[in-house]
């Protein structure tokens, strides 16, 4: 029996898995782990279901694209062919014709070696992952604040000390189910949950105060919020004085954002708007968690700030049981962007134009710091290069299912359709991965070893329990062989350890101070807090306590204003469009969906009765959306928990991003994938 993680979310729950005989592996509980104590969603009980289907790859497939179909060959093959090929694209075009992109779900040591792999066997600049299409927008208004970017600062178990949690665009209850039970625990010591959502979730039914704002109206809600608490006299002008600065632009930026303009925008009654700040005023301890239904728009590192300052304002941050903190998503979402596979960072949370982090992983790689490339293109700005002329003509995918999580999807899809060659390392024969040149088998979670870092900056090891299928390989595997094809000036390591050991050194000095974390800490202390900067450094729960990481040792006061969603309804497209998740299924679905065990329902399209009556629509029966990029038809599913002028349809298949909007964050980057203007028919 082995303790390890779960396959999903940014819980990383931990679990045993045991294998006894051929048949399926099973789970049981980890009661000793801090994070679940034994709980599981039904996604967790069920993980060892990957291991059942008939769908799994086994050896890799090169497609004939003129017939569309493919054809199994040998490892050597695979490898030789996609090396011969970039090779003689980097000779014609250079390095930056070849793209990477990577995945929040791969463990630290993939993220770190992809990364090296990029700009040292590569030399390219070019590389990104799907992670920035999830906390990117939490990480730029963290990082701008409080000089570090840590998804929570404090352990998920302070959220039962705090009087008033606000869950801004989260659904915990759902996304991460083992994370309600610290809300119950808060309300039965007589602590309230203020729920703020366009749709009435299971979330919002454990609350004690829901807020249902217009999409895309969260920032213009925490304006009003804040203007209140200055003419109420509730800021805490001590903790102002002593541990920030800005402030004064702030205050003056809110001034005009009173409670009735603050309803003309959010759709909020005014007095919901002063009970909210009354509520928030009149605690000792707020906590204050945004998650992707705030995060997810083209002003999502705005909304943060928003809320952070809200934060700052009363005090909070950096008290214990108390402050700001973002839900990460996915399961390695926060080590996923520490250490590398960004197209800004190096390992450590480095910034890449950074000459001093240059030379110190530099130095750590063996390599001259002159032979790294710059900074490349974001997520969705990469994808949109591919096949042009200035963009890269081949994409290396790993850990991603861009067809289906690709905002603007039809438009994506063609890019990667335009490419002179397209490699997917995937479990499973994805979406993405059905229209590669060439697919390479890889392991999976409780087939290898490798680390990730939860939601708290908790870093954890995940064991192999089981061993994989003969054929496949493990990224790390793939890596490396593609490596020495390259022509690599140095080596590639394939033994987990021994990468974490370095991505230690390469970490050392940096934001995200890995450097005293080994596998046998993390065993003997269920996981290690980054920072963490030698073997008898403790490791660091709850950041901020004492100061900030600017150098001044002060937050920042940011003063930001409502702009509005990129794309608003009008007379053809006259109602929000939300998309988001579901208990049963994960990401993509590439996963969830091939687990007999989950609920496979299909999309939908929830709507109001009001909405429903209007246009016809009838609940079980299909309905068609439209948006500026394109269309889906799903059953209705008639509900009065969602606003009338509001739909929302699920992610977790092919649809619903075709019809989200690209436009971006300027800061994060982060594509407007919560908010646009739809039309709905039957």
């Amino acid at each position: 029996m082995t303790t390890t993680h779960c396959p999903y979310c940014s819980l990383q729950c931990g679990m045993r898995v045991s294998k006894r005989g051929p048949g399926v592996p099973e789970i049981s509980e980890w009661a000793e782990f801090p994070v679940n104590r034994g709980a599981l969603c039904r996604k967790g009980w069920s993980a060892a279901g990957l291991y059942a289907g008939r769908e799994r790859l086994t050896t890799p497939l090169l497609r004939d694209r003129a017939t569309g179909e493919f054809r199994p060959i040998g490892w050597d093959e695979a490898l030789d062919t996609i090396a011969t090929r970039l090779l003689a694209l980097t000779a014609e075009r250079g390095p930056d014709t070849v793209g990477v992109f990577g995945g929040g779900g791969l463990t630290n040591e993939k993220a770190y070696q992809l990364g090296k792999f990029a700009r040292v066997a590569l030399g390219t600049s070019q590389i990104d992952y799907n992670g920035r299409w999830c906390m990117s927008s939490a990480a730029s208004a963290g990082t701008r604040a409080f000089g570090l970017d840590r998804g929570l600062p404090f352990p998920l178990a302070d959220v039962e000390g705090a009087d008033v949690v606000v869950l801004v665009g989260s659904n915990l209850a759902e996304t991460m189910p083992p994370a309600a039970r610290h809300l119950d625990a808060l309300r039965e010591r007589g602590g309230r949950v203020v729920v703020i959502d366009p749709r009435r979730t299971a979330t919002a039914d454990r609350a004690d105060v829901f807020v249902q704002p217009v999409p895309g109206s969260d920032l213009a809600l925490a304006l009003g919020v804040l203007h209140l608490l200055v003419a109420g006299g509730q800021v805490d002008e001590a903790y102002v004085a002593e541990r920030t600065t800005g402030w004064d632009d702030v205050r003056a930026s809110v001034g005009a954002w009173w409670p009735e303009r603050v309803e003309r925008v959010t759709g909020v009654p005014a007095g919901e708007v002063r009970a909210l700040a009354a509520l928030l005023g009149g605690a000792d301890k707020v906590m204050v968690l945004t998650a992707r239904g705030a995060e997810q728009h083209s002003t999502g590192s705005d909304t943060v700030l928003a809320w952070i300052n809200v934060a700052l304002a009363l005090g909070m941050c950096g008290r214990p049981g108390a402050g700001y903190g973002c839900l990460t998503g996915q399961g390695n979402g926060q080590g996923g962007r520490e250490h590398g596979q960004k197209s800004d960072q190096l390992p450590g949370y480095r910034m890449i134009d950074d000459p001093a982090a240059r030379e110190h992983v530099a130095r750590v790689w063996g390599i001259d710091a002159d032979d790294l490339p710059g900074k490349g293109r974001s997520a969705y700005e990469l994808l949109d290069a591919l096949g042009t002329p200035t963009g890269p003509s081949a994409l290396l995918v790993f850990g991603s299912n861009i067809v289906v999580s690709a905002p603007n999807a039809t438009h994506v899809t063609s890019r990667l359709e335009t490419l002179d060659l397209l490699v997917v390392a995937d479990i499973v024969l994805s979406e993405t991965a059905a229209i590669a040149d060439i697919v390479l088998p890889v392991t999976q979670w409780a087939e290898e070893t490798g680390t990730m870092t939860n939601l708290e900056g908790r870093v954890i090891l995940r064991q192999q329990a089981v061993s994989p299928p003969p054929g496949v390989w493990s990224d790390l595997e793939v890596i490396s062989g593609l490596a020495s094809r390259l022509a690599a000036p140095i080596e590639f390591a394939t033994d987990p350890e021994e990468i974490f050991d370095e991505l230690g050194r390469a970490s050392a000095g940096g934001k995200a101070d890995y450097a005293g974390i080994t596998y046998e800490r993390i065993r003997d202390e269920h996981g290690v807090f980054w920072p963490c900067p030698t073997p008898s450094h403790p490791g660091t729960p709850r950041m901020f306590l004492d100061s900030f990481a600017h150098p001044d040792g002060r937050a920042r006061f940011l003063a930001v204003d409502h702009r509005g969603p990129a794309e608003v309804p009008d007379s053809d497209y006259p109602v929000h469009l939300t998309t988001g998740r579901v208990l049963a299924q994960y990401q993509s679905g590439a996963q969830t969906r091939r687990v007999r065990d989950l609920p496979d329902t299909g999309p939908f399209v929830e709507l109001h009765p009001m909405l429903a009556g209007r246009i016809g629509a009838v609940d079980g029966e299909p309905v068609t959306i439209a948006t500026r990029r394109g269309s889906m038809s799903a059953p209705a599913r008639v509900v009065t928990t969602i606003r009338p002028d509001t739909i929302f349809v699920p992610f977790h298949w092919v649809g619903a991003n075709r019809l989200t909007n690209d436009a971006l964050d300027p800061a994060s980057r982060m594509p407007e994938f919560k908010v646009c203007a739809a039309v709905v028919t039957v």
